[in-house]
This record gives C-alpha cells, structure tokens and sequence, in this order.
C-alpha cells in the first residue's frame, strides 16, 4: 500500500464512480473510447489518477485516486461536465446526439454512484480504532 506523502498530509483516497447515460440510452459503444481519452486528459491536468476505467452500454466505471483538495463531487462535476461539452463539439457526434436528446445538450443522467475504497476491510479498522489507547 503506497500512500502519498505531501507538506500536511499522508493520503490514499480512491473512489469508485459510476456515471450512467441520459434515459440510459446505449451510447457508449459508439462514444465510449472518446469519453475515456477526455476523461484520461481531464485527471492529467487536474492532478487525478484514472486507476481503471470501463464502459457497458449504458453506463461507464471509473476507479479514481485524488488528492484531499478535492471532493467527490467536485471530480463527478468535472468529469461529467467536460465530457458533456467536448463529446457535443467532437467530429459529427452533434448530429447524431441530437436525435437522442432534441430538447438539450446533455449526455449524462443528473445523478452518479461514488464508493470510496480502501486498501483494508471494514472490521480491520473497526478493530484498530478499538484498539487504541
């Protein structure tokens, strides 16, 4: 287990994210390889680690490490904002993505799945916080 040693901290955090598409259309065959390379140079820039990465039809996984300046929501946000905005002006998706979704420039469904992982079991820390003193 490497943590990561800064100025005021020791960290290790790591979040599952799941981000499903608008009305679950199954767009992910066609858009999915694009979506990963924005989601791959969005964490680059932004300081975070794209650990692992998969689509399904509908719906993409993503196992993220960040730093403890960021919150959850704020990787969801930007994330799934970036991806929204540059998938629209790539190629020709704006054509075909206005078939699915008339009404607005969209792509992802307004909520997500996040799951923070670690590296030990719940009873293990259950046990060590007993423990102490």
């Amino acid at each position: 287990m490497d943590y990561i040693s800064t100025n005021h901290s020791k960290h290790l955090l790591r979040v599952h994210l799941i981000f499903a598409c608008k009305y679950r259309k199954p767009l992910m065959n066609r858009y999915g390889e694009q979506i990963k390379t924005i989601l791959q140079s969005v964490a680059e820039k932004k300081g975070l680690r794209i650990i692992a990465m998969e689509v399904d039809l509908d719906h993409i996984h993503l196992l993220v490490q960040y730093p403890p300046t960021y919150s959850v929501l704020e990787i969801v946000r930007l994330f799934k904002q970036t991806t929204t905005y540059k998938i629209w002006r790539q190629n020709e998706n704006a054509k075909d993505l206005r078939k699915h979704f008339w009404k607005e420039h969209t792509f992802w469904s307004d909520g997500y799945f996040a799951c923070s992982i670690g590296q030990v079991s719940k009873a293990a820390i259950e046990n060590y916080i007993r423990n102490q003193g």
